[in-house]
C-alpha cells in the first residue's frame, strides 16, 4: 500500500479537526443538560468490567455521530485505502481483546475519555480522535469542551492548542528536562481500573510505584524521586495532551487501549516528545529506548524537551526514562496478540 501524501493527509486533518469541534460540542450539550433546573440525569450509566468502567448514552451516541460522519466523508477509503474504525463502545461489547491495529489506515476514537469524569460533572473529559497509518498515529484531535481546549497535529505540521499556540508552549528555549529527574518533575498516573487488592496486583505495583517516585530523594533504599508533584486527571487521553503541553513533564500508565492514547501519542509526538514502554527492561540503564508499539497498553511519556548545555533534548528525555525504570514496577497487562 503506497503512503498518503501530505495534501491527503491535511485534508484528512482538516476534517478530523472539524469532527472532533463537533463531536465535543455533543459532549458539551449533554452535560448542560444537567445544569440548574434542566431535568436530564446520566444515572443510566452502565458498568463494563467493574464500578470505575463506566459507559454512558453520551459515549454511544458521541462514537455513532463521529462513525457516520466518517463514512459519509470517505466512503471509498474501504476500496482505495482500507480504513478501519475502532471505536471503545463498539469494541467493548464484543468478546475479543486482540491487538487492533495493523498497517491499514485506522481511525481510533473514544467518544468521551474520563466517562467518569462527565458523569460527575468534573471538567477533564474529552473526546479523542486518532487516525493511524502504518501503525503510526499521523493525526490527533481531542477536544475538551467543558474547558475550551482544543489539541490538534498532524504529522509534518506540528501540534496546536486551539488551532494557534504551538506546542510546548514554552519554547523560547523549550526547556531540558531537569539535570536531576524526576526530581522537579511533575508526574502524571492514574490509579486505572484493575482495582484488585491482592499481594502484588497492578493496584499494589502502581503504588509502590508513586510512594518511589513521591518519596523523599535517598528514601524507598535510593529509590526516592522527590518529584514537584503528582496529577491524576482521570483521562490518559488528556495526560498525553498535557504533557505534550509540557504541562507534565512524565506520564506513566499501564492498561491503556488504543482509543486512549492515539490521538495523544501523535500530539506528543509532533510537539517532541518521546513515548516508550512503561515496564523497566532487566538492564535499565543500558537496554535501547525504543518508540512504543501502539496497543501495547503500557506507556511511559516524555514532555518535549530543548537542549541543555551538556545535553540534547532527546538525551534529556533518554536519562529521564532510565531514572524513571529505577524507580517504577513491571505492570501486568496482556493481550492476546501481543
Amino acid at each position: 500500500m503506497s503512503e498518503l501524501s501530505q495534501e491527503e493527509l491535511d485534508e484528512i486533518y482538516a476534517f478530523a479537526v472539524n469532527l472532533g469541534k463537533e463531536a465535543g460540542r455533543m459532549l458539551l450539550n449533554a452535560a448542560k443538560l444537567r445544569f440548574g433546573n434542566n431535568k436530564r440525569e446520566e444515572n443510566a450509566h452502565v458498568e463494563k468490567d467493574n464500578a470505575v468502567d463506566l459507559v454512558t448514552q453520551t459515549d454511544e451516541d458521541v462514537e455513532a455521530y463521529i462513525k457516520s460522519q466518517i463514512t459519509l466523508k470517505y466512503p471509498s477509503h474501504k476500496s482505495v485505502l482500507p480504513v478501519e474504525f475502532i471505536g471503545e463502545e463498539t469494541y467493548s461489547k464484543g468478546a475479543s481483546r486482540d491487538y487492533l491495529i495493523n498497517d491499514d489506515p485506522t481511525w481510533c476514537v473514544d467518544p468521551l475519555d474520563g466517562t467518569v469524569n462527565y458523569i460527575h460533572l468534573f471538567p477533564m473529559f474529552c473526546v479523542s480522535i486518532g487516525f493511524i497509518v502504518k501503525n503510526k498515529a499521523m493525526i490527533g484531535v481531542i477536544h475538551a469542551p467543558f474547558l475550551n481546549q482544543l489539541f490538534s497535529a498532524c504529522s509534518g505540521r506540528g501540534a496546536w492548542l486551539n488551532e494557534t499556540q504551538s506546542l510546548p508552549l514554552v519554547r523560547n528555549p523549550i526547556p531540558p528536562m531537569p539535570a536531576k529527574a524526576p526530581s522537579g518533575c511533575v508526574f502524571s498516573c492514574e490509579w486505572g481500573k484493575d482495582r484488585r487488592d491482592l499481594p502484588d496486583s497492578n493496584l499494589h505495583r502502581k503504588v509502590e510505584s508513586f510512594m518511589n517516585m513521591a518519596a523523599e530523594v535517598g528514601g524507598r533504599d535510593g529509590r526516592g524521586g522527590m518529584v514537584h508533584g503528582m496529577r491524576c486527571l482521570g483521562s490518559a487521553t488528556l495526560d498525553l495532551a498535557y504533557t505534550a503541553m509540557g504541562s507534565f513533564d512524565i506520564w506513566w500508565e499501564g492498561g491503556c487501549w488504543e482509543w486512549d492514547v492515539a490521538a495523544g501519542i501523535a500530539i506528543l509526538q509532533e510537539a517532541g516528545g518521546l513515548v516508550t514502554t512503561a515496564n523497566p527492561p532487566d538492564d535499565p540503564a543500558n537496554a535501547p529506548i525504543e518508540n512504543v508499539r501502539l496497543g501495547s497498553r503500557l506507556y511511559l511519556a516524555i514532555r518535549p524537551a530543548g537542549a541543555s548545555a551538556t545535553e540534547s533534548g532527546r538525551q534529556s528525555q533518554e536519562r529521564t526514562v532510565r531514572e524513571v525504570w529505577r524507580r517504577v514496577r513491571n505492570l501486568d497487562y496482556s493481550r492476546p496478540g501481543a
